[in-house]
């Protein structure tokens, strides 16, 4: 039997209550990171962590509830967390740990995924074994029936296991010091509390929860959402590479008692083992720690009972888990990558009405390309050039309505070089307007997941050490 699978049915387990949170995740898979992660085999000791003298790769799950039970009223207002919970993991990120501890690798597990749960008893029933979103495993089976359908999904043993909630995060993130972040725009949340500038920010607790459970900002949805996650948690550790736990013992092990305090784990992953694989991690750096969201090809798969939900790119997710597998790093696949040649787009070029101004042949090459593409691309040749085209007559333009951002990015990746400007008053139909030097142009394909979900370091998600503003 799997030794860890034994622990959720033991009584014996620490007994924090089940009252945990997913959007803690950053914060836990940071406190794990920074502290190092207990080897597998937990139950065996440290002889079953060796083969013929070689450390195992490890798989940590981590996982939230979506649950507000023990927080009082004024605790959720504090919070922003005023919302109807479902006692299912809102978030799920994979860590591997490579065998020779040169390399972490997050992979984050939408929380809509539609799969295969693993068998278990559902109430009075008889075994089954059903489809559905992944982040109902834990109402049906707890974390047993979690870890088994995370691993009967992807193909990987699942050595460990962690979960928090909204307090602890908190918690945890402020006792690691905080968490640095950058956004080229201002973003705001009503839902979430979440109100920042454009810019460089260094988080607090509260305020990185805020981030971390925004969901209406854009990007928009899960995706965009989980990548934020993956920025906090880059953010977290470019603070504690240069902070005080970075190469004192005792501030390590403050910092490891400190995540047992605040994260629910199995019992196998003790202070003690979380410290002792900080020195096997010791000079990991941002560039060997890689960040991606399994693929996904369906973003609204109707299924009765429920709802919407993603369905996963099944070559490219079994590529990516089999790189896990084979301890490969992930940014290194080639069927996780569009062709070469291909920039990714997140909305299809299709739903984006467009007009080139002009008649000359610098003109219709762009419109033929840009019909080549795929965008949506009208007759005629527009009202003349207004006065933000006037601002760059040498280089190719771009005007949008303002709120057409997204539109306006997808645009701009197939024109690469073309300035793209907001203008009061526009039309929804973006206005392309070449310059008198030649336009640039660019293949272009729709998908998503390589835009916001692709393989990306820590060096790439976190903020620029120069002073730059990061990712989006």
């Amino acid at each position: 039997m799997h030794a860890m699978h034994a622990l959720f049915r033991d009584p014996r387990v620490r007994p924090r209550a089940r009252r945990l949170r997913g959007l803690a995740l950053a914060g836990t898979a940071c406190a794990l990171l920074s502290c190092g992660v207990a080897p597998h085999g937990a139950q065996q000791g440290a002889a079953a962590e060796r083969d013929a003298g070689r450390a195992k790769a490890l798989n940590i799950l981590f996982v939230g509830l979506d649950s507000r039970a023990g927080l009082t009223p004024e605790t959720r207002d504090r919070l922003h967390v005023n919302g109807k919970a479902c006692d299912c993991t809102d978030v799920m990120m994979l860590m591997h740990v490579s065998a020779d501890r040169r390399r972490v690798s997050f992979v984050s597990l939408p929380r809509d995924s539609y799969v295969r749960f693993a068998p278990h008893k559902d109430g009075d029933k008889p075994l089954t074994s059903h489809q559905g979103k992944i982040n109902a495993a834990h109402q049906h089976g707890g974390p047993a029936l979690t870890v088994r359908t995370v691993e009967q999904a992807t193909g990987l043993r699942v050595d460990h296991y962690a979960e928090t909630d909204f307090a602890d995060f908190v918690k945890t993130v402020d006792t690691l010091g905080g968490a640095r972040i950058c956004t080229r725009k201002a973003l705001w949340d009503e839902n979430a509390g979440l109100d920042i500038t454009e810019g460089k920010h260094d988080l607090a607790g509260r305020e990185a929860l805020r981030y971390a459970r925004a969901r209406h900002v854009t990007p928009p949805g899960d995706l965009g959402r989980v990548r934020r996650q993956q920025q906090l948690v880059a953010g977290i550790l470019q603070r504690l590479t240069g902070g005080e736990a970075a190469g004192d013992p005792v501030a390590l092990l403050r910092t490891a008692r400190a995540f047992r305090e605040t994260v629910r784990t199995d019992d196998g992953l003790t202070a003690r083992k979380l410290v002792r694989l900080a020195g096997e991690l010791r000079g990991l750096s941002p560039a060997r720690t890689e960040f991606a969201t399994v693929p996904i090809d369906g973003f609204d798969h109707r299924v009765p009972t429920w709802g919407s939900t993603l369905t996963w790119d099944e070559p490219r997710a079994r590529a990516m888990f089999r790189a896990l597998r084979e301890d490969r790093p992930l940014r290194n696949e080639p069927r996780l990558r569009p062709p070469h040649g291909v920039r990714p787009v997140a909305m299809e070029p299709n739903l984006i009405p467009v007009r080139v101004e002009g008649t000359d042949e610098a003109s219709l090459r762009v419109r033929n390309a840009l019909r080549r593409n795929g965008f949506d691309v009208l007759d005629g040749t527009g009202g003349g050039v207004g006065p933000a085209a006037a601002k760059d007559a040498k280089g190719t333009t771009i005007t949008y309505a303002p709120g057409y951002d997204r539109e306006a990015e997808v645009l701009a990746t197939a024109l690469p070089r073309a300035k793209a400007l907001p203008e009061v008053g526009h039309a929804r139909t973006l206005t392309v307007r070449p310059g008198t030097a030649r336009t640039r142009l660019a293949r272009i394909v729709h998908d998503r997941s390589s835009v916001e979900g692709a393989p990306a370091t820590a060096e790439a998600l976190a903020c620029d050490p120069t002073g730059g503003h990061g990712p989006r």
